[in-house]
């Protein structure tokens, strides 16, 4: 009889065409399935790995459903209070000028109580990597309005849509930081699908690069779907989410350095 066949006969280096990167631990994601936290953190550590930053990077984590962030990165962290992550990190890359220092927060942490520590940070200019996940909702604690949260969008603090005249009108946090004189890459990207997801990884890639030149902060939005705190299956909150986020949150890039500025080196 034929010796049946192993996992290990089929998965050979040969026939990887993916696989982990050496910067993501082995610990299983605790995100819903479809959430785009996942795919984020993915290509994330792939370009600190690409680009041989795993022993130079310090990354700072805040509060949200990111918070457990340092259990999946296999580099340096720092916790932050909330909101205060470009806080943390401007004082990181201060006291550590070679190191490559980044935050990664959602909507409720850079948005709502963090709005003057990112304000004011990509305003003085400072020399970090800030990416901002945007699923316009408060996705670990109920699933509560935001500041991002669209106008007449339902959450559970506002079961019958937001209403501006009451609540206010969201706030583009990434086009205030395009204006700011400190800022020197702002873009906006997705991960819903392949094709996003390269232009996603290349945005990170080229502020990794940017960091080196010492030229302002780089401002990386990714505006992204909560299946369960808009109460729909992944396939529907992308769905959702090109027929309604992105209208209001248009992706592409806001503020691109010229080319000369992009290749001039530290000062």
């Amino acid at each position: 009889m034929p010796q049946a066949t192993g996992i290990n006969d089929i998965i050979k280096p040969e026939n990887l065409v993916y696989k982990r990167t050496e910067v993501m631990t082995p610990n299983i994601l605790h995100y819903c399935p479809g959430c785009g936290h996942g795919t984020v953190h993915r290509i994330l550590a792939e370009v600190i790995e690409e680009e041989g930053l795993q022993t130079e990077a310090i990354g700072v984590s805040p509060v949200g459903c990111s918070v457990l962030l340092y259990n999946y990165l296999d580099i340096d962290w720092q916790e932050a209070a909330h909101g205060r992550a470009p806080a943390v990190a401007t004082a990181i890359k201060r006291l550590l000028p070679d190191k490559f220092v980044f935050t990664y927060q959602g909507d409720g942490d850079l948005a709502a109580i963090g709005t003057a520590e990112t304000i004011h940070a990509c305003n003085r200019g400072e020399n970090i990597m800030i990416i901002f996940i945007n699923n316009g909702i408060y996705g670990m604690t109920g699933g509560q309005m935001a500041p991002t949260t669209l106008p007449g969008m339902k959450s559970s603090t506002s079961p019958y849509g937001r209403d501006v005249k009451m609540m206010g009108n969201p706030v583009k946090m990434t086009d205030i930081v395009a204006t700011l004189p400190g800022t020197f890459y702002v873009t906006r990207q997705s991960v819903h699908t392949p094709a996003n997801v390269r232009k996603t990884k290349k945005a990170i890639r080229k502020a990794a690069q940017y960091q080196k030149l010492n030229k302002g902060t780089c401002f990386i939005e990714v505006v992204s779907n909560c299946p369960s705190g808009w109460k729909m299956t992944p396939v529907e909150s992308n769905r959702w989410m090109e027929e309604n986020m992105f209208p209001f949150y248009p992706l592409g890039d806001m503020k691109v350095p010229q080319e000369s500025e992009s290749q001039t080196t530290n000062k």
